[in-house]
């Protein structure tokens, strides 16, 4: 497949940020796969905009966009890698700091949309879809939970204490993540406040119902979500219970033990994804309004799966 990138690089500035995969977290080939799929995207809602609202003048006059398609997205990808403030994009792109602002909030949500990628132009949206996925091709999936730190909520908001997790002591969002056996990012969910437990954020997405009626898949989890399993018909596969709670045996101390590192060692790749994810600085910690951050959450989840994805595939003509 030869893929021409002279349309998207079209100054130093723009070049040196597609050229260099430590600016984007992404390669050139998959940057010019989001500007040939999400561009025309973004141009038919902004188009939609404009037509929707009363207007005393045509559609496309007035002033002109300072800043293309293709570096709205590069401001975007930059930001959600390495956390860039909004000033310092307005000064690297040269143009006003609500330029950039309004540049994110309008491309973050189409990258969100996205879905996690598994093969070239097949992607995965939904938890449902996740499950028919595994069920299908008979893999084993990898569930866990993981917390995002957040601004502390206004004095006097009635659900403030909501967002304290009782694991970190800390205002946190949390989300759940699927992986495959091999740590690629199959789903990360909306983020729910960092006060409710993993076990009652699954059961919110509706993954018992998805497992009780939908294929066969065996799913790892750990001791989070001990309870699953048997509302799943063992489909949920978490570690084993504790026999003894007092003056257990040696015997049962090595065999329990044994069995622990066993379903461990299996479930560690999604540890691993989920290392990758917060690689991207935006998820280590999260400053901006709470509203984005399930935005935030998935349009990173759909980056990653898709250069992982471009990662398998052997190299490219360019």
């Amino acid at each position: 497949m030869i893929v021409d990138h002279g349309h998207v690089v079209g100054n130093a500035s723009r070049a040196a940020i597609i050229s260099n995969r430590r600016i984007t977290g992404l390669s050139a080939a998959v940057i010019a796969e989001l500007v040939a799929e999400v561009g025309p995207l973004w141009h038919e809602r902004h188009q939609a905009k404009l037509a929707s609202r009363p207007r005393k003048r045509a559609v496309g006059a007035g002033a002109k966009h300072q800043l293309v398609f293709v570096d709205r997205l590069l401001a975007t990808l930059v930001h959600l890698r390495h956390a860039a403030t909004h000033d310092v994009l307005a000064s690297w792109f040269g143009v006003d700091r609500s330029t950039i602002t309004r540049a994110i909030g309008e491309v973050r949500p189409l990258l969100a949309e996205r879905g996690c990628t598994i093969s070239t132009g097949v992607r995965l949206r939904t938890l449902a879809e996740v499950i028919d996925h595994l069920g299908a091709s008979g893999t084993t999936g990898i569930i866990d939970g993981t917390e995002i730190r957040v601004r502390r909520p206004a004095a006097g908001r009635k659900d403030r204490d909501k967002f304290i997790s009782g694991k970190s002591k800390q205002n946190a969002v949390k989300t759940m993540v699927v992986t495959d056996g091999d740590g690629r990012i199959l789903f990360c969910s909306p983020t729910q406040h960092g006060s409710c437990a993993d076990i009652t954020h699954a059961r919110q997405l509706g993954l018992v119902r998805l497992l009780e009626g939908g294929p066969a898949a065996e799913i790892l989890a750990d001791a989070g979500y001990q309870g699953l399993g048997a509302q799943t018909g063992g489909r949920v596969v978490t570690p084993p219970h504790r026999k003894f709670k007092k003056n257990a045996p040696d015997w049962y101390e090595e065999m329990h033990e044994r069995q622990r590192k066993a379903h461990s060692s299996r479930r560690i790749r999604v540890e691993h994804g989920i290392a990758h994810l917060k690689n991207w600085r935006a998820l280590a910690r999260h400053l901006g309004r709470r509203e984005h951050i399930s935005d935030t959450v998935q349009a990173v989840a759909g980056l990653l799966s898709h250069q992982q994805t471009a990662d398998l595939i052997p190299a490219r003509q360019v």
